[in-house]
């Protein structure tokens, strides 16, 4: 079926939909892993935008119930140059395009992606419309830019649950109502962890339960009173959607609780841990989405290949002297991909150590952070 995708600039696409009719709005960007598609498809960071996979062939190994990171499909619409629509794997139970469709997701074919890639490398990510009814290239820019812009949005509401949960066996555990500090079952034993949902990613939370934590998660606009009064021995950031500055509820609660409990952050969480301790933040140019992104660690002088999706960044040279030290910069364009507290038991991280889809050469920071909820408990 012929679509159309147009972009704010005034660029358009002609291409098809392998999913049937609709329209989609949203931010477009790209994604440079060649595996993964169901992991992005479902990952909360996605809200908001129309996801472009750079590798041309897409679909070969179906989906399935195991490989997603949330219990929706996030992404306004799917770009691919190449659908294939006999997937050839023992695991698969679904084709990409039943799956799409089980979302009411749009997914378009049949277009240069690598050209799509080059125009938002160069312009910088903007904001798209796709259609199957609405096809004339003029009418759908002018709808297109009349679409909100992705700074300034608080999406991580729109993702986050709205009730608290416990994470056990690698599921979520749903709760009747706000728990209290009674209700660790393993306290002593695991250690009691509250996660701030802001569009957690299932695998973080797998990590932190392997390495022996007791997973409660809770709304984005839990306050810091509420977690104390849970008595948690550490506090979890998690990732999500958007610009990090709109979320104030958020900063307000993480500034009352840094020196509470050791604080991870990553992602959306490092952006939100860098705001409320002074820092800024800025929107990169086309972010950093892919499986592939040199980091390097300025204490060990080691270099990880990491998974990353995000679009906003922390300004290191804003973050607070004498107090915090920045521990990671990103080898592409030396951004800020890691920070610590000289003092307080926080740490940062942009990328993704939790990878799903990507290389798990970070994960040992799970490990760390359990460690530093360990020395606190003494």
């Amino acid at each position: 079926m012929k679509a159309l995708l147009a972009l704010e600039d005034g660029r358009c696409f002609t291409c098809r939909s392998f999913t049937g009719p609709g329209e989609a709005f949203g931010e477009v960007v790209f994604n440079t892993g060649m595996t993964g598609y169901q992991e992005v498809l479902t990952d909360p960071s996605y809200r908001g935008q129309m996801v472009t996979m750079t590798y041309p062939l897409v679909g070969c190994y179906g989906t399935n119930p195991e490989d997603v990171e949330s219990d929706r499909i996030q992404v306004s619409a799917f770009l691919v140059r190449e659908y294939q629509e006999h997937p050839n794997n023992f695991r698969s139970s679904a084709t990409l395009k039943d799956f799409l469709r089980s979302g009411g997701v749009l997914g378009v074919e049949g277009f240069d992606t690598r050209a799509l890639t080059r125009h938002l490398r160069d312009k910088g990510a903007m904001r798209g419309g796709i259609s199957t009814s609405d096809t004339d290239p003029a009418s759908l820019v002018a709808r297109v830019r009349q679409t909100p812009s992705m700074a300034g949005l608080d999406l991580a509401t729109s993702v986050s649950t709205e009730k608290p949960f416990f994470f056990e066996n690698g599921r979520p555990l749903a709760l009747a109502g706000f728990p209290d500090a009674s209700s660790w079952r393993h306290r002593g034993v695991k250690k009691a962890v509250v996660a701030f949902d802001y569009g957690a990613k299932y695998n973080i939370l797998r990590c932190l339960e392997h390495v022996g934590c007791e997973v409660l998660v809770v709304p984005a606009g839990t306050t810091a009173e509420e977690v104390r009064a849970l008595s948690p021995d550490g506090v979890f950031l998690s990732n999500g959607p958007g610009d990090p500055e709109p979320l104030d509820y958020a900063i307000r609660a993480i500034r009352d609780l840094l020196d509470y409990k050791p604080l991870f952050g990553i992602c959306l969480g490092h952006q939100l841990l860098g705001l409320s301790l002074g820092a800024r933040t800025y929107k990169l140019k086309f972010g950093h989405r892919g499986v592939n992104q040199p980091v390097k660690d300025l204490v060990t002088g080691r270099v990880e290949i990491t998974s990353q999706n995000h679009g906003f960044a922390v300004d290191a040279d804003t973050l607070p002297k004498g107090e915090v030290r920045l521990t990671g910069v990103n080898l592409n364009d030396n951004t800020c991909e890691a920070f610590e507290h000289k003092s307080l038991p926080v740490l940062a991280a942009q990328y993704h150590p939790e990878a799903n889809p990507g290389p798990h050469d970070a994960q040992h920071l799970f490990a760390r952070f359990a460690r530093m909820m360990e020395e606190h408990r003494k």
